[in-house]
């Protein structure tokens, strides 16, 4: 059949239907999915374009797996670093003022009984140079009671080494594993502790040298803390420091940290003496304020990714509808009315979409689930260390999954998905069969 002839064929069916009945299907029939999925077969005509729709998907399935994996261990990274600084250095600090905070005892009972306060710790802090006969290091030491001690989970449910019996009746000392390997020392050795304000002579003040015996070794899994924390007994501590029966501060614990603007007034009260309180909004503001701007601008970056995705589906889809110019026209000229096109191609691309997505949804939870463990793996192929404890500060890496997180996730990449369908849909929908059969 000519090219005349075809045009004649359909514009006279196209007149002979305008008599009947509608010959419209109901939508999302049978052989529209049907079409779609034949359009995303290859074939060796159409091989460019199944590269295109191939890279898309490509495209989708990374996007979102990445967008999932690192909000999740940015989440883990946050939560897990909240944990343990608020783990140790508790959620508000009372400071005297004017007087000496002699009357700690006494402040820190009628702290804790308070509603939402878990723990009240009055504690003597200083710095030091701690030493052995193989290496030394700054460390920060903080003296505080035994039962105190053991009320921190951080410390008390993390002893590798040693015990805290008796912590206050012996010169024994707690300190962190990195520590411990830095000075290569275990449970039971001597280390040397070097204060700079020692004992005043004539001559002025000595720094003040004395040796104490290592009674635990405990491993918070925070490096920073692991390598730089010295736990002493408090009367030990306010001997080694000259503190006269006094100590610096308070540590408040309180059941929700985000409960601390509310009961500041309260504990303000309760310490009955004009005192100074800082939270730990206020001594971390600056480090968590910079993990959440990391974080939001990460989100941007990998959007690009889904975005750059939705765009490859634009592409594969336009030249799809180029291609398939013919086939639409002989589609239009037996009766498939504009909207059944468009649903064609609509479904054509839209498929790539939700299916990249589930895949990527699945792919992401799957490297969550075990981004230890693939961690882990990496650096045993590559021999160097992923994510170094002294850098990220953690000795393992994080991930938590927010499910909100997850879902907008989802949400946003089928909407571009979706979104990117409509133009090249649109497009064969308005196809002239006439004009597409003119030159066959």
């Amino acid at each position: 059949m000519t090219g005349r002839q075809r045009m004649a064929a359909a514009t006279g069916s196209s007149g002979a239907s305008s008599d009947d009945e509608p010959t419209g299907t109901r939508p999302f029939a049978a052989f529209e999915w049907m079409l779609s999925a034949r359009y995303l077969r290859a074939r060796r005509k159409e091989g460019f374009i199944s590269v295109i729709a191939g890279f898309s998907f490509l495209g989708i399935v990374l996007g979102v797996a990445t967008l999932i994996i690192v909000m999740a261990v940015m989440n883990g990274f946050r939560q897990e670093l909240l944990g343990k600084i608020l783990g140790l250095n508790g959620h508000m600090l009372v400071q005297p003022l004017e007087n000496s905070l002699t009357d700690y005892t006494a402040v820190a009972d009628r702290i804790s009984k308070l509603n939402g306060v878990t723990l009240a710790v009055p504690l003597v802090e200083g710095q030091a140079l701690a030493s052995s006969p193989y290496n030394a290091s700054g460390v920060l030491v903080r003296g505080l009671s035994e039962k105190d001690l053991r009320q921190l989970p951080s410390v008390a449910n993390n002893i590798r080494q040693g015990t805290l019996e008796g912590f206050d009746q012996g010169q024994g000392i707690a300190i962190g594993k990195r520590l411990a390997d830095q000075l290569s020392l275990r449970a039971g050795d001597n280390i040397t502790l070097v204060a700079p304000r020692g004992t005043v002579t004539p001559m002025g003040t000595s720094p003040r040298i004395k040796a104490y015996k290592i009674a635990a070794v405990f491993e918070i899994g925070m490096s920073e803390y692991d390598s730089a924390f010295v736990f002493m007994p408090l009367p030990e501590a306010q001997a080694y420091f000259n503190r006269n029966g006094d100590v610096n501060a308070i540590e408040v614990y309180i059941q929700n940290p985000d409960d601390v603007g509310e009961l500041r007034g309260a504990v303000q009260a309760a310490a009955q003496r004009p005192v100074y309180i800082v939270d730990w909004r206020q001594r971390n503001a600056t480090f968590f304020n910079a993990l959440q701007v990391e974080r939001n601008v990460m989100f941007m970056i990998l959007t690009l990714i889904v975005l750059v995705a939705a765009l490859n589906i634009i592409s594969g889809l336009i030249m799809l509808v180029k291609d398939k110019g013919h086939d639409i026209a002989v589609l239009r000229t037996m009766g498939a009315s504009q909207g059944s096109i468009m649903r064609i191609f609509l479904i054509t691309g839209a498929s790539i979409g939700v299916v990249g997505t589930l895949v990527g949804v699945i792919l992401g939870v799957l490297v969550c689930l075990n981004v230890e463990e693939i961690r882990q793996f990496i650096s045993w192929i590559t021999r160097t260390e992923l994510f170094s404890p002294e850098l990220y500060y953690l000795s393992r890496l994080p991930a938590k999954m927010d499910i909100r997180e997850t879902v907008s996730v989802v949400i946003m990449a089928l909407t571009l998905s979706l979104l990117a369908t409509l133009y090249p849909s649109w497009r064969a929908a308005r196809l002239d069969p006439v004009e597409a059969l003119r030159y066959e």
